[in-house]
């Protein structure tokens, strides 16, 4: 079934009473729900395109930040990447081994933060953001170290809503701030009010959070994700932060895995296969451009089926034929075909795999929007430096 016209979804028909989650997406639509609000076109940036204009002239960007505040630029940077003409660093993680200084051109330092405060993302601001650099902060408006140190170098500060978490700010300033400095289009990304007058859009969201569902109440808890473009790798990271962080909560939750295909069938296939079968599947495709042929002249006679055959047909085979085989062995899963990379598609996918994840919380009885047990590491870090 076509999602949109770059999407096609395919999915088994599940048993877990569509009608009551027919009844949560529109309670949720009706909201007055920040997070909703960001995915559709009324949303109003706390940036302009004046500030845009201003910060075009740098050619490389070093964007730092943790988690959600880093995850969706990186998403939307690895998958639109041919669109892109500047270079992006992410600083995720805590690495003095990297480089990101521009010695021929004035790097731009885009600092992201929501609570203005995170440990790793202040650690790495003091490691490598210099006086004479320009900066941005994207973070709260309140009190913190980040709002505070803005104040000291006289850098410029864009709001953070502060109602929309990390993991969702993808189509808010976090997101589409870097995305309009990549030279992209923000308002391509917020197909919200197209998406909820589609009603294959709605009946392929609906049918799809039944059959995770139905996965949960059969104890099939690892949601294992099958992805046959290496360009997305970067999307599914930031779908496991949505998913996990999300519906971690009560003893329930899912466990995303990303495995890299065709290489996993090599190393994991065998264990999806024949193994416990406590898992439910996300098959992944995106349609390439044309590429590399096999050279005919230097293939054997017994794998002539080769023949012409360029790359993308080989890894479309090898899906159609992973597929082909977890059907006969009735092995759960569902199917993403994607035909054309641009922002509109990405933000077709941003809107559904959000919305999915909203209406799983609200139908296991879980509030999606907060992580208390995140907030535990973090104390206990402070502490043991307070300690010494």
């Amino acid at each position: 079934m076509k999602i949109s016209t770059s999407i096609s979804f395919d999915g088994l028909k599940p048993k877990y009473s569509q009608k009551k989650l027919l009844k949560i997406f529109k309670n949720l639509i009706s909201d007055e729900n920040q997070v909703i609000k960001s995915l559709g076109k009324s949303y109003k940036n706390s940036y302009n395109s004046k500030l845009i204009r201003k910060l075009k002239k740098y050619s490389q960007i070093n964007l730092i930040g943790m988690g959600g505040s880093s995850l969706g630029a990186r998403s939307i940077y690895s998958f639109l990447k041919n669109k892109i003409k500047k270079k992006i660093i992410f600083l995720d993680d805590l690495n003095t081994k990297m480089l990101i200084t521009n010695k021929k051109k004035k790097d731009l330092n885009l600092i992201i933060s929501k609570s203005g405060n995170t440990l790793e993302t202040i650690t790495n601001v003091n490691f490598f953001v210099k006086k004479n650099q320009k900066t941005i902060f994207i973070t709260e408006n309140k009190d913190s170290y980040l709002r505070n140190l803005a104040d000291t170098l006289k850098d410029e500060v864009v709001s953070h809503n502060n109602f929309i978490g990390g993991r969702y700010s993808v189509l808010s300033e976090v997101g589409m701030l870097p995305a309009d400095l990549m030279g992209l289009n923000h308002q391509k990304f917020r197909q919200f009010n197209n998406l909820i007058k589609n009603k294959n859009f709605i009946k392929c969201l609906i049918t799809n959070v039944a059959n995770i569902l139905d996965s949960i109440k059969k104890k099939k808890t690892n949601s294992i994700i099958l992805n046959y473009d290496e360009s997305s790798s970067d999307l599914f990271y930031w779908y496991q932060q949505l998913v996990a962080e999300s519906l971690g909560k009560k003893g329930k939750g899912l466990l995303p895995v990303i495995s890299k295909m065709p290489k996993d069938n090599h190393s994991l296939m065998q264990l999806y296969l024949a193994g416990p079968q406590n898992n439910f599947f996300t098959f992944f495709f995106v349609k390439g451009q044309a590429s590399k042929k096999i050279d005919n002249k230097k293939l054997l006679k017994n794998f002539k089926f080769l023949r012409n055959k360029s790359l993308n047909d080989i890894k479309l085979a090898q899906f159609n034929a992973t597929q082909s085989v977890f059907r006969k062995k009735n092995i759960p899963f569902r199917s993403f075909f994607i035909s054309k990379k641009d922002e509109k598609t990405l933000g077709e996918l941003f809107s559904f795999f959000i919305l999915e994840t909203i209406l799983l919380g609200k139908a296991m009885n879980i509030n999606p929007f907060d992580q208390p047990a995140v907030e535990l590491i973090k104390t206990e870090t402070k502490k043991i430096f307070t300690k010494i």
